[in-house]
This record gives structure tokens, C-alpha cells and sequence, in this order.
């Protein structure tokens, strides 16, 4: 049965959060922010956490994961879990009756991505993930630029996420080095989704990958010393041809422990080329040069959601649920970076090229 069926349209859209950990507090306070969303509950396995954080951001409820998916009051439940329990929460809320939006990555599998979107085709229920930065003024900025013709045809494309492990300030890093972790399951969507915002569907992958410490030890506190056997790559290097012919080329790597100046983005147009801000954040400078002015030219942000505003693809989508309209950050696109990011390890393991199945139409400007 459709879900939004009976969904008094005068009311708030009522939220629940599964998962209470490290980045949880963002989302609690910025849904919280939101006039049209209701943030009624929050869960955790460790139930007294959860009612330590719902005292800490003044939620109704703090409670078990059995409880918040019972509560046939909550429309949406928002999946904060570890990376590896994202698609056995997602489906016990689908299968709840609740529309989901999830934490990146969608699934640690391809599979499981499957089952989740099929779980919700099949109940009428909406599915969405982070990330949600490619909505805020950084990029819709030059998402309008692009489709302003400010750099002409976009034909090539680089982005590069660069830096030393989590086990130097995560306070429990061990997720990231296990299965859905790594940094391109980790830091890729963000630039993957950027990029397919603003250059579109992605055909076909080349990558190769390496596991260059096959053992860290974590130096931040409370776990200061113990070590970590690392179960998934740690560099990844690989060349994307977009469904348009543009070709890009992208690195992550959690093996840079002495930094790197190299961009986030860059989009090299026809025209000119277009510098795109850290998309793990909202805001950022946006820089723009052309074969007529080749100097860097800062473009202002005047669009909103400058700041950090995770949660924003929430009420997103909670908008779409109410009008029965399309959302931005959608399950069909995290699915599509879901099954870019195997592709990369597909391509490293067998020596081929990964061909797509997926495709996905860039979402339309916010």
C-alpha cells in the first residue's frame, strides 16, 4: 500500500534516526531546524546513548531500534549505522512501512543496493542517501554555470581525495577499514555524486587498487594503540568515461600521510575550466578561467546552503513525499555511484573495463 496514504498534508513530515554515533548530532540539530520536519525519535543498539543524545538535542524520544520502527507515526526513517549494517536497517524499516533516507553508501554490496530499491518499488516507498553536499551553493553553483554555458562542453574531469587514515582522529576507526569502508566507499560518493551532478551518468570504468598498510594502529583516544587489520583497498586510481564522452580521472587514497595540494574537482570545459569546492562540504570558493581571461576568477555563492546543512536531502525529500514530485539525492543516484565505486574494484581485479548497468539523469538544479 502506498505509504503516503492518509498522510494528513498539513502536518509535519515525522522523522526517526537509527544510529546515534559521530555524525548523528548534525543531522539532529539541522532536521531539528527544519519547519517542515518533526524529529520524533532517535535509536541505537546502545539504548542508553540514544537517550543521552534525544536529552542532548531535545527529541521526544530516546529508544530501542525495535521501538522507533514500530512507531507507526514516523514517515521517514533516517539510517545513520555503520556502512556495513546500512542495508539490513534500510530493509527492516522498508519493510516497516517507512520510507528511508541512508547515510552513505547506500549498501556495502551490490546486492543488497538491489534489494533496497526493489523493497521500495514494491511497497511505494521513497529511498534516499547522502550524500546530500552536491545540493548546497558550492556546487548547485557550478551545476548553473555548467548549464549556462560558462565553460562550454564539459570534456574531462578530475577529482582527488588524498589524505592520511581516520585511525589519526575517529575515536573508533576500525569501520573504515573493513568491508563498505575504505576511501572510496567513504570520501567517493561525495565526489562521484558531484561529479555525475554535474557532468551525468557514468559508462564505463578503468581502476586499479592497492591495500598499502595491511595493518594501521589507531593514535587517537579512546582506542590509542590498537591495531587494525585492514580488509579492503586503501588507494584507488581510475579513469571514468561519462555517458556524454567526457573522461575523468580520480584518486582516493587513505595512504597520503605528508598531504597533497592536488584540487578536489576540476571540470575542463570547451570553453574554460571550472574549480569546484571540497564537495564534503555545502559552501566553498568556486573559481572559473577561459582561454579569453586565463586567470582564476572567484564566482560569488548566491545561492542558500552555504553552510552545513546535511539533512537538507532530507526535507528534500520529504517535500517529494508530500507532492508526490522527484527528490535529488535519490536512491537511483546512489545506486549508480554504488555500482561506479565496485566498478573501479571490478576493473583492478579482473584487468578489464567495467562497462555500467546503471544510469541516471543528473538531478535538476535545486
Amino acid at each position: 500500500m502506498e505509504a503516503t496514504q492518509g498522510m494528513e498534508r498539513s502536518r509535519k513530515t515525522r522523522v526517526g534516526i537509527i544510529g546515534c554515533g559521530n555524525i548523528s548530532g548534525t543531522y539532529m540539530k539541522n532536521l531539528k531546524s527544519f519547519e517542515e520536519i518533526e524529529l520524533v525519535a532517535c535509536a541505537d543498539l546502545d539504548v542508553d546513548r540514544a537517550k543521552a543524545k534525544a536529552a542532548e538535542y531535545g527529541i521526544p524520544r530516546g529508544c530501542t531500534v525495535e521501538e522507533l520502527l514500530g512507531d507507526e507515526e514516523i514517515d521517514i526513517v533516517v539510517n545513520l549505522t555503520i556502512p556495513a549494517a546500512h542495508a539490513e536497517v534500510s530493509l527492516k524499516a522498508l519493510q516497516a512501512g517507512k520510507h528511508v533516507y541512508s547515510e552513505k553508501p547506500l549498501a556495502a554490496s551490490l546486492e543488497d543496493g538491489k534489494r533496497i530499491l526493489a523493497a521500495a518499488e514494491e511497497r511505494g516507498l521513497k529511498v534516499g542517501c547522502a550524500p546530500d553536499t552536491f545540493l548546497g551553493a558550492g556546487i548547485q553553483t557550478c551545476r548553473r554555470l555548467i548549464l549556462e554555458g560558462a565553460i562550454g562542453e564539459p570534456i574531462a574531469a578530475t577529482a582527488f581525495m588524498m589524505a592520511r587514515g581516520h585511525e589519526f582522529w575517529h575515536p573508533s576507526p576500525e569501520f573504515y577499514y573493513q568491508v563498505g569502508g575504505g576511501p572510496m566507499f567513504d570520501m567517493g560518493p561525495y565526489y562521484l555524486t558531484a561529479l555525475v551532478a554535474l557532468i551525468g551518468p557514468i559508462r564505463e570504468i578503468a581502476g586499479m587498487t592497492s591495500i598499502s598498510f595491511p595493518e594501521r594502529t589507531i593514535y587517537s583516544e579512546p582506542k590509542k594503540g590498537t591495531r587494525i587489520r585492514v580488509e579492503v583497498p586503501t588507494h584507488i586510481a581510475g579513469t571514468m568515461r561519462f555517458a556524454s564522452g567526457a573522461i575523468g580521472t580520480i584518486i582516493t587514497s587513505f595512504d597520503i600521510p605528508g598531504g597533497s595540494t592536488l584540487p578536489n574537482i576540476e571540470i575542463y570545459g570547451s570553453l574554460g575550466t571550472l574549480k569546484v569546492p571540497d564537495p564534503n562540504i555545502f559552501g566553498g570558493k568556486v573559481l572559473i578561467s577561459s582561454a579569453g581571461s586565463p586567470e582564476w576568477q572567484e564566482v560569488p555563492l548566491e545561492l542558500p546552503y552555504a553552510d552545513n546543512s546535511r539533512g537538507l536531502g532530507v526535507l528534500d525529500m520529504a517535500r517529494a513525499i508530500r507532492s508526490g514530485g522527484k527528490y535529488r539525492a535519490s536512491g537511483a543516484l546512489a545506486y549508480h555511484v554504488l555500482e561506479a565505486m565496485h566498478g573501479f574494484y571490478i576493473s583492478s581485479d579482473t584487468g578489464s573495463v567495467y562497462r555500467m548497468h546503471s544510469s541516471v539523469e543528473p538531478p535538476a538544479l535545486l
